[in-house]
């Protein structure tokens, strides 16, 4: 096999500067004394890249509806052996009564946790 004309080169650390990070960024620590200043530090926790609770939305219960409403239809098809109409108008009856309990649900477990937010910033501040 012939050989690559460029052999790979690892990349410099440096800054414009001139300063050199000599411990570098590694994704797993190579000592267990730095594992454990990591663990302790919350450096590795995801608690940084977690996502912002927002309030949901019509788009997001319809398309939680429909996935539901289309495994429904399936399971009526495959395991219950029901005719492919009856299986739809029941997939779009669940379809119908998904999406509002799902958006309401969704809505009430989210003013639950923006109380408990509230009550937590008010507690500490």
């Amino acid at each position: 096999m012939a050989q690559p004309k460029n052999n790979r080169r690892r990349k410099r650390r440096g800054t414009q500067g001139g300063s050199i990070d000599k411990s570098g960024r590694r994704a797993r620590p190579r000592t267990r004394q730095e594992a454990r200043a990591r663990a302790r530090s919350g450096a590795g926790s995801r608690s940084g890249s977690k996502k912002p609770d927002l309030p949901p939305t019509w788009k997001s219960a319809a398309i939680r509806g429909a996935g539901a409403a289309v495994i429904f239809v399936l399971i009526l098809l495959v395991l219950f052996k029901r005719p492919v109409g009856v299986s739809l108008i029941f997939g779009l009856f669940m379809l119908a009564f998904y999406i509002p309990t799902g958006y309401y649900i969704d809505l009430t477990m989210w003013r639950k946790r923006e109380r408990q937010r509230i009550r937590d910033r008010e507690g500490t501040a």
